[in-house]
């Protein structure tokens, strides 16, 4: 194992670790803009708009993040619509994750038992205030074990963004291999950034999940 590699080139394994995290970031706060509307209108049955959202589901987790990358980055142009790399990026990581943000807000809402929805309206609640006050702090607090390991998968989804030219960490450690052939240091490091990103993000949820189930939530 050469150390003087390692310790060379682990600043550039810090850089691209933090446009993973921006990248992240930014993929799932659209992601859950995304997946919470998708779940409402589905949720409520809104019409023409759930039948959308269904197609977006659908047609989202049945294509792989690669193929959408590729449709952004290499089809739009085609058509006149030009995005750069780490728009393109945003895009993918968005339009994927929504789907799966989705189906786990929509498991979160459809737990709750449609007795508290009657029990709510019953005693002068809106239907505003029923959302505000009785179906969402529970729905939420069900959905976060789904919610965090959609995170953490779109997380790990980022490893593919390097195919529309971003220096993530993958890309990163593919041109390390091909350019000094250190196989074992670049690919320890590579492991080491993904672990560095994804353990405290695991513990958190963990950390959320018992705080909820001991508020009272999500039993």
């Amino acid at each position: 194992m050469d150390r003087a590699f390692i310790v060379k080139f682990a600043p550039l394994y810090v850089e691209a670790m933090g446009l993973v995290l921006k990248l992240c970031f930014l993929g799932v706060v659209f992601s859950l803009v995304i997946g919470f509307f998708c779940a409402i209108v589905r949720y409520y049955r809104i019409p023409l708009l759930r039948e959308i959202a269904g197609v977006y589901i659908e047609l989202s987790r049945n294509t792989p993040l690669v193929i959408q990358l590729f449709f952004l980055y290499f089809g739009l142009p085609r058509m006149g619509l030009t995005f750069d790399s780490f728009t393109c990026a945003i895009i993918g990581l968005s339009f994927l994750g929504g789907s799966y943000m989705a189906e786990a807000f929509r498991g979160g809402l459809e737990a709750i038992g449609r007795g508290q929805l009657e029990s709510g309206l019953s005693i002068g609640l809106s239907r505003a205030q029923l959302i505000r006050y009785v179906v969402l702090p529970q729905a939420l607090a069900i959905a976060v074990p789904a919610l965090g390991a959609n995170v953490i998968f779109l997380l790990k989804e980022t490893s593919v963004v390097s195919i529309v030219a971003l220096a993530d960490l993958m890309s990163l450690a593919k041109d390390l291999i091909g350019l000094y052939y250190k196989t074992n240091e670049a690919l320890l490091m590579l492991v080491a950034g993904y672990l560095i990103l994804i353990l405290p993000l695991s513990g958190l949820f963990r950390f959320a999940e018992k705080r909820l189930r001991y508020a009272g939530f999500g039993n």
